[in-house]
């Protein structure tokens, strides 16, 4: 089986593949003062629920945009796997050409959306990510990476309201069903999701311009949806064609097919 880490700055996804199925998969709150054990004994105890035996995993690969967690997890991988995991970063094949100005900038997450992406839905995309930061991805029929566009989730939008107002609650993230709210809930949810919900639909036909000029075929750019709150923004606009909330693990999966047998192994202590 196959151990693979999505790891965020704000939750954890993993996924246990098994010949190349997705078996199950789970998401975690990412906290930076977690040990490799205290980790570890989550994982153990949610295979233990599931029935899925640990010692079957035989190999890890890992995302993250959280560098601080990244030793954390290769210490798990060492310890309770006895697997020196794969990290997605430089040096790991891909088969994407990265047009970014520094390519060691683009966020792990970003690349594996896009092989996963591509691998399914072909290319040219437009992905957006609706994670801690909404991101947006512009990538080319020939697997080209050509950039993209990083803004404030709607989480931290809700967040900042709360924090930096003296009266304004914390409210659940949905829709009023109106704009012309009559109380201050129903007012911030109008102005998140649906200012949320605007902002994507402007900058996804925007970005879906600029990538038919750079495509020569001229066919028009396929748009992907994932994170936790895609279904929510896309409910209201109609410029996202699929919704796959478990987009990343496939790209793990996949970029674990393309580096397995480069030496990622380690001997049993």
């Amino acid at each position: 089986m196959l151990l693979a880490f999505d790891v965020g700055n704000t939750n954890i996804v993993l996924g246990v593949f098994k010949d190349g199925k997705l078996i199950q998969n789970w998401r975690m709150e990412t906290d930076n003062n977690k040990s490799a054990d205290e980790y570890g004994m989550i994982i153990n105890q949610l295979f233990a629920y599931e029935g899925l035996k640990t010692k079957e995993v035989k190999d890890v690969i890992v995302s993250t945009v959280v560098p601080s967690v990244l030793f954390t997890l290769q210490h798990l991988s060492m310890k309770y796997f006895k697997k020196r995991a794969i990290v997605v970063g430089p040096g790991v094949k891909t088969g994407l050409i990265i047009k970014y100005d520094n390519p060691k900038q683009v966020g792990a997450d970003r690349i594996v959306n896009a092989v996963a992406a591509l691998a399914k839905y072909g290319g040219p995309l437009v992905l957006v990510d609706f994670g801690t930061a909404t991101t947006f991805c512009a990538v080319t029929e020939k697997a080209e990476y050509l950039g993209g566009t990083i803004s404030p989730g709607i989480k931290i939008s809700s967040d900042a309201l709360f924090e930096k107002t003296a009266k304004l609650p914390k409210v659940e993230l949905e829709e009023p069903g109106h704009t012309i709210c009559r109380n201050t809930i129903e007012s911030m949810q109008s102005g998140l999701v649906y200012g949320h919900m605007g902002m994507v639909d402007y900058i996804v036909k925007k970005m879906k311009k600029e990538l038919e000029k750079a495509c020569p075929s001229g066919k028009t750019p396929t748009v992907v949806a994932t994170g936790g709150l895609a279904t929510l923004i896309e409910s209201g606009i109609d410029c996202i064609d699929h919704v796959d909330k478990l987009l990343t693990l496939e790209g793990l999966r996949l970029i674990y097919e393309k580096n397995k047998f480069h030496g990622h192994k380690c001997d049993k202590a």
